[in-house]
């Protein structure tokens, strides 16, 4: 077998037979990676718990036809601030679970891992309300969803922008409006995070309008990957 090193985070596992996991990784080299770890829910496992969601880890694996096997790991980003507040935890999912949507196996995507991980570490260290909202509308971006944000996406009027439809290319005039209304405060924060402003944008506090946010970042995530979040709750704080 070929062996390969990387860095990744662990984005869900599950069981496999009496004492093996099966763990999905996003790594910055190899994408998406669907890997056994053998024997790591038996009591005396050399690195069971350092195989957990959100965790970072550089690891050393041997690859497989279609699944690899992890033979090494390092934990690098525990994330405790993360594992300690249950409302945290469940934003991280949200991220976790988006990723894995849009994720490719076997196709390099360092920038998406370099986000992810920006994004976990904020989340730890700050619990911004919108680090996770943030996340999201980025990894659209990425995944070459640019919403315009300028203008009417329809027709190119400049002003009364009142909705915003990512299928429709982004905010939307009162003429052509489809998708979800969208205030003025929300149009101005959603400039701020996709316009080179994300610092300021996440020392926003808690509001309607963050929240307002939140669940047009929710919504159109969902609406872009066709299908919904399971673990959307963790919005909860933010949806209000």
């Amino acid at each position: 077998m070929t062996t390969y090193k990387d860095e990744g985070v662990v984005i869900k596992t599950m069981r496999l037979g009496e004492a093996d996991r099966i763990i999905t990784l996003l790594t910055s080299e190899h994408g998406k990676v669907r890997a056994v770890a053998k024997g790591v829910r038996k009591t005396k496992s050399r690195f069971g718990a350092r195989l957990e969601p959100t965790n970072n880890l550089a690891l050393m694996c041997w690859q497989g036809r279609e699944l690899d096997i992890v033979t090494q790991v390092e934990v690098l980003d525990h994330f405790k601030g993360i594992r300690r507040d249950l409302d945290r935890l469940e934003q991280a999912m949200v991220a976790l679970e988006a990723v894995d949507q849009i994720a490719q196996e076997r196709h390099p995507s360092a920038a998406m891992h370099r986000m992810l991980v920006g994004a976990l570490r904020v989340l730890d260290e700050r619990g911004s309300p919108l680090t996770i909202t943030a996340f999201l509308l980025k990894l659209l971006v990425l995944d070459g969803s640019m919403p315009v944000l300028d203008s009417c996406a329809s027709c190119g009027a400049k002003e009364h922008l009142v909705a915003f439809d990512i299928l429709e290319g982004g905010l939307l005039c009162s003429d052509c409006r489809s998708g979800m209304p969208v205030s003025q405060g929300a149009v101005s924060l959603l400039r701020m995070v996709l316009g080179g402003r994300l610092a300021a944008a996440l020392d926003e506090p808690a509001s309607d309008i963050t929240r307002e946010l939140s669940r047009l970042a929710t919504r159109t995530m969902e609406s872009h990957i066709e299908r919904r979040l399971r673990t959307v709750s963790g919005f909860k704080t933010q949806l209000g």
